[in-house]
């Protein structure tokens, strides 16, 4: 019977990265992905195959040859970008997905299950938040990802042989993802980048690589419950993130600071603009909005339990520029 790991949106940003890794190190013998996209750059691997599932629907695909208690399944399909959906495509594939996956571990007996949640279920706060805190989700993404984790939480109690882990990382950035950290690096090349309310606030970040080693980090303890944050420890303001990143690359515009209200005001009138010229704009008053509230995350659970983090920011970056350089040309 062979170890196996079944990656439910193996296909995106995050599972493409773990799936390296694991393939790296040879945790499994071998690895399910299932996602709705096709997977890219693993043709030359023997011990992968790739299932095209929609988790919105129930998931029927045969394990042939999986040890149930050494397996684990990872749940990182959903609908996150925000905006960018109609407010009921968060619950259309979110809490299914949650449904489906948990009836699929049933299915199969598979005793080990991993699901990537978010900071959006704890709202906006100017305080320090850490798993203890009270969730207090505000928007569709963030109640449709708490109504998630308690349904994978409800699995989990029917068994107490199973074992549930969640993590609710802050924004990823790295290598090949066109994000939030990546648009702000491009605009501070061009000297477009603005910062909101003098960037003195916390925005909560996490390297991928450093979310990939928490994963392994969490998944070697013995607890059958564990929920924790990842970002990156220490974290620094964005006006510094900004300073550090005009360093690195040597850029020498000016970066402008506005108040959040005028920006959001800007924001509007640009997407009118482009709706009118048909074109597209990742300008967006939501967006301008969100960048200005704070999401001082602290990794309380990591930090606990002596995770060593090796990417503050300009380490990252370093890292980042090493082993994809292109990203930058």
């Amino acid at each position: 019977m062979k170890k196996t790991a079944i990656i439910f949106g193996g296909a995106g940003y995050i599972g493409r990265n773990l799936l390296s890794f694991l393939l790296k190190e040879n945790i499994f013998s071998q690895y399910i992905i299932c996602d709705i996209i096709e997977l890219e750059g693993f043709e030359k691997e023997d011990n992968i195959q790739f299932f095209n599932v929609d988790v919105r629907s129930e998931i029927d695909i045969r394990l042939l040859g999986y040890d149930k208690s050494t397996s684990w399944i990872f749940n990182f399909a959903a609908i996150h970008r925000e905006p960018g959906h109609e407010y009921k495509e968060y619950f259309d594939t979110n809490v299914p997905g949650a449904e489906n996956i948990n009836n699929f571990a049933r299915q199969t007996g598979i005793k080990n299950v991993f699901f990537t949640s978010s900071i959006a279920p704890y709202g906006k706060s100017l305080n320090e938040r850490t798993e203890n805190s009270t969730l207090y989700p505000e928007t569709a993404y963030g109640i449709s990802k708490a109504l998630a984790e308690k349904i994978h939480q409800k699995w989990l109690a029917e068994d107490d042989s199973r074992r549930l882990i969640i993590v609710r990382p802050s924004v990823i950035f790295g290598p090949k993802d066109p994000g939030n950290v990546y648009r702000m690096i491009k605009a501070l090349k061009k000297g477009t980048f603005v910062l909101p309310n003098g960037g003195k606030v916390i925005k909560a970040y996490g390297y991928v690589f450093g979310l990939v080693e928490s994963i392994l980090f969490t998944m070697d303890k013995k607890d059958s419950l564990i929920v924790y944050n990842y970002a990156e420890n220490p974290l620094v303001p964005l006006n510094e993130m900004t300073q550090i990143v005009k360093e690195e690359f040597n850029y020498k515009k000016p970066t402008l600071k506005l108040s959040t209200s005028i920006l959001a005001i800007i924001a509007f009138f640009i997407q009118g603009f482009s709706k009118i010229l048909g074109k597209k704009s990742n300008i967006h008053p939501v967006r301008v909005k969100k960048a200005g509230f704070p999401t001082n995350i602290k990794p309380e659970y990591l930090i606990l339990n002596n995770f060593k983090f090796s990417y503050e920011f300009k380490n990252a970056l370093k890292h980042w520029k090493k082993i994809s350089p292109e990203d930058f040309q």
